[in-house]
């Protein structure tokens, strides 16, 4: 066992000894349930901050610390971790979880290489199309995953030809490493279901603001940006990684390989394709469907519980009782992120009951800030601050606070959080900022340099990107 850091073993003691002393002040900073809602979110970010504990048991904190201080009834704070949010994300991890047990993912990443072509660049493009298309569905760290041995291959390639590992071979070993963790990260913000961040945010509105963002209208939105980063990270990498001359078609053979060892199309990865197909076309054509049959009434949560349900109940072969997913396939399942989803929801809704909200809404009504100016400051303060935390931890914090600064320049809500939520995403500098990064920097064909001086150009993108986002796109699209 690793021993536990001094960083962590300080945060451990540090949170709760906060608390308690935000309790015994003999003064009141707002009220007595604000005071609490406050030093609990202080506990929280610290936890959140060293990792002391898992950020999910961070998350349950609310379901004690709140009803224990009569700052809400515990079947107030408990709706919160039960929130359709939730289960709309529980559902995206079921569908997701289906596709990496039948294998699907790997096969529809290949495949999409494969289309690319074989020249170095344009495996690196294919390596990051594929990537970014499953985490649109499956978790960046998934993907990432799946991705990470079947670069290496191609890789190793290069390291065993006749003239070597050369610089040649090095810029492009590393434009593939950083082309698959940025396209991971960046490939999330597409869907409602592709990073958690943007799951809080839907929560959020829906929870506090009965505002609805359905699975089209982030489509509309989050896919154009995501396509636009990306084919700006791969125009970066090529440019300042340039592998001019590297010629191998080897690399053909590896990937024609690798679909051959997954061999032809089971039955059972049909099932799961046509499944998935059901469910996407559901969440995109939602609206229509319930304008010409206004009595179903379906929402994006009750779509995502059916396309769960259908895995794990109809047969793939009623005689033997095969089906494609069994509950015990479930102890793979992500449960701490929903866990953190219903406590960053339960922080939130504390922070709007005590009034904190509104403290904030008035603080920014009654000053001469600049919308633009305030936006763009959001925007950097979450992007550069996500590089050092978990962005859901992140989003769940600062979000509720965001909505506040919102109300107070008399601005909708969606216009400032949507923005601020996806630069929570646009992490490139640093190793630690996302698992992407981490596993490539695992690999050793990655420096902190390296993907530094990459990050900081990208990070720099990202804010004018959102930027114009928040001053042209998201007025059209809400």
């Amino acid at each position: 066992m690793k021993n536990y850091p001094l960083s962590k073993r300080i945060g451990l003691f540090l949170g709760p000894l906060l608390f308690i002393g935000l309790q015994l002040f003999s003064f009141e900073l707002i009220s007595k349930n604000a005071d609490t809602v406050i030093a609990t979110a202080i506990w929280m970010i610290i936890w959140w901050i060293t990792e002391a504990v898992s950020i999910s048991v961070t998350s349950l904190l609310p379901l004690l610390i709140f009803p224990l201080f009569k700052v809400m009834p515990m079947a107030e704070v408990g709706a919160n971790y039960g929130s359709p949010i939730v289960f709309l994300f529980f559902g995206g991890f079921v569908l997701a979880l289906a596709l990496e047990k039948v294998n699907l993912h790997k096969r529809i990443a290949l495949s999409i290489i494969k289309l690319t072509g074989t020249t170095p660049n344009k495996v690196i493009l294919g390596f990051m199309l594929a990537t970014a298309f499953m985490s649109m569905w499956i978790s960046n760290t998934a993907s990432t995953v799946v991705m990470l041995p079947i670069a290496l291959s191609v890789i190793h390639l290069l390291i065993n030809d006749e003239d070597g590992f050369t610089k040649k071979d090095r810029n492009f070993a590393l434009s593939v490493m950083l082309g698959i963790a940025f396209s991971a990260n960046a490939g999330g913000i597409a869907t409602i279901i592709g990073t958690p961040p943007n799951s809080v945010l839907i929560g959020l509105l829906e929870n506090e603001y009965q505002i609805e963002v359905t699975f089209l209208n982030w489509l509309v939105m989050g896919l154009p940006f995501s396509a636009v980063l990306i084919t700006i990270i791969y125009f970066i990498l090529i440019k300042l990684f340039p592998n001019k001359g590297l010629v191998f078609d080897a690399s053909k053979s590896v990937i024609n390989e690798e679909l051959k060892q997954l061999g032809k199309i089971s039955p059972k990865e049909k099932q799961v394709l046509y499944t998935f197909a059901v469910i996407v076309s559901l969440w995109i054509f939602r609206t229509l469907i319930n304008k010409l049959l206004p009595d179903l009434a379906i929402d994006d949560t009750m779509i995502s519980v059916l396309g769960a349900i259908a895995l794990f109940a109809i047969p793939h072969n009623l005689k033997k009782g095969d089906f494609i997913l069994h509950w015990s396939d479930t102890k793979k399942l992500a449960w701490g992120i929903l866990i953190l989803f219903g406590g960053g929801l339960a922080l939130a809704k504390g922070m709007s009951a005590t009034g904190i909200v509104d403290i904030v809404a008035n603080a920014i009504a009654s000053s001469n800030i600049s919308i633009l100016l305030t936006a763009s400051l959001l925007i950097v303060l979450m992007l550069f601050m996500t590089e050092l935390m978990s962005n859901v931890a992140l989003t769940a914090v600062l979000a509720p606070v965001v909505a506040g600064i919102a109300i107070g320049l008399e601005l909708p809500i969606l216009y400032l959080l949507i923005p601020v939520t996806m630069a929570s995403s646009c992490a490139f500098m640093l190793p630690m900022a996302t698992p992407p990064n981490a596993i490539v920097f695992a690999s050793g064909y990655v420096k902190v340099h390296q993907m530094a001086r990459v990050g900081i150009i990208l990070n720099l993108i990202s804010v004018g990107l959102l930027i114009l986002m928040f001053q042209f796109v998201i007025p059209l699209i809400f």
